[in-house]
């Protein structure tokens, strides 16, 4: 059994002294955004905010400076994230980039990758999605069927990923496809990642997948008969496996695991008002105990990964514990406040009426609830 420990964090005097800084940005930047808008939290983009905050150098903020990164701690990014995504900053665009696919970079990519990729995403020029998913794979990776195969002068890659969250408006994507013959022996093997130039490459199509509240967050993309160069090729070919299990602990633990709702929490409490009865004050007080015990685990985790540690399994749980908190919430709001959405309402009746519709798709993001719960399983022992 893996250790799982959560020992309380503290956010240095630093990362604390960042965040009057970062609400005076968001004031300045954000006066009269809407709270439907603010709803949507890190699936809101907006380019010219990205370039904002990159101006600012609030994207990339942990990697080496000759990259044009901030040089500073996670804790200190833990708190411009934290800061963004309570005042629901549409920071969408830039947002895989900056989280995942820029470490994977400086940890697997070549030189000439460094420096041709990073500097543009730390300016929020340069968006990025993940190739991950496949149809009849689902979250298991190292049952995907697409494959990339040798030729002349790269790599032809044939196959489909789905739930590619926006991918209609990356310019690159890090896809992890098969290189060699599935081994029954090794289900992890043979596995490869590509950097792929979603605008320019040819025999790459992109279909929108809608949810209910009529986004395209999630896309079907296909390859046929793609072809990317030789130096496409990220990290080690046959290594996918683990430079992927290392890019997916990057997301599941940071504050967008639990704040993805917080905009109706906000507007429940505005509803609600200073004159709450006692079952009102007891249900709002239990979300914020709720909210407040998951930002501790998630700063505990913050500080492990500052230490240099790589604590997936605690990462893990924060992840199923805080989606299961994001979905429940509409379903809470509804309930403490004894209403549901009011066609023609205020912010409160469309941010709940919005959150109905979204929170069902939270639990696509990073891995399902299931793959969770399989990690979590392996890590007590228990399969």
């Amino acid at each position: 059994m893996e250790d799982i420990r959560f020992t309380p964090g503290l956010l240095p005097p630093e990362a604390e002294a960042l965040r009057a800084e970062v609400r005076t940005f968001i004031a300045d930047h954000l006066k009269g955004y809407p709270g439907v808008k603010r709803a949507k939290s890190w699936s809101g983009a907006d380019p010219e905010f990205s370039k904002a905050m990159g101006a600012r150098g609030w994207i990339g903020m942990t990697w080496p400076t000759e990259y044009g990164g901030g040089g500073r701690s996670f804790l200190e990014r833990y708190v411009v994230l934290e800061e963004m995504l309570a005042a629901g900053a549409p920071v969408s665009a830039h947002w895989v980039a900056d989280r995942q696919s820029g470490p994977l970079l400086l940890k697997f990519g070549t030189e000439d990758q460094r420096r041709k990729y990073i500097p543009a995403i730390t300016r929020g020029e340069s968006y990025f999605c993940i190739g991950m998913s496949e149809p009849n794979s689902g979250s298991d990776l190292a049952s995907i069927r697409t494959r990339a195969e040798k030729t002349a002068d790269g790599w032809r890659i044939n196959g489909q990923k789905i739930w590619t969250s926006k991918a209609h408006t990356a310019h690159h994507m890090i896809a992890l496809v098969r290189t060699r013959p599935q081994d029954p022996k090794d289900r992890h093997a043979g596995l490869s990642q590509f950097l792929i130039d979603m605008k320019e490459t040819k025999g790459v199509t992109i279909r929108p997948i809608r949810n209910m509240a009529g986004e395209q967050m999630f896309n079907e993309v296909f390859f046929e008969d793609a072809e990317v160069p030789a130096d496409a090729l990220v990290g080690t070919e046959g290594g996918g496996w683990g430079q992927v299990t290392t890019e997916l602990a990057f997301e599941r633990s940071g504050p967008e695991r639990y704040l993805s709702s917080y905009q109706l929490l906000f507007e429940l409490v505005r509803e609600i008002g200073a004159d709450a009865g006692p079952a009102e004050a007891a249900g709002i007080g239990r979300l914020a105990a709720h909210l407040s015990t998951l930002r501790q685990m998630s700063i505990s985790i913050a500080t492990m990964l500052e230490r240099g540690e790589t604590p997936n399994l605690a990462a893990a749980i924060v992840k199923e514990l805080g989606v299961a908190y994001e979905q429940d919430m509409p379903g809470k709001a509804h309930d403490i406040a004894g209403i549901s959405p009011r066609t023609g309402g205020g912010d409160f009746d469309q941010v709940m009426a919005y959150m109905t519709m979204a929170a069902r798709s939270f639990s696509l993001r990073g891995g399902t609830r299931e793959i969770m719960r399989g990690i979590i399983a392996r890590g007590l022992g228990l399969r």
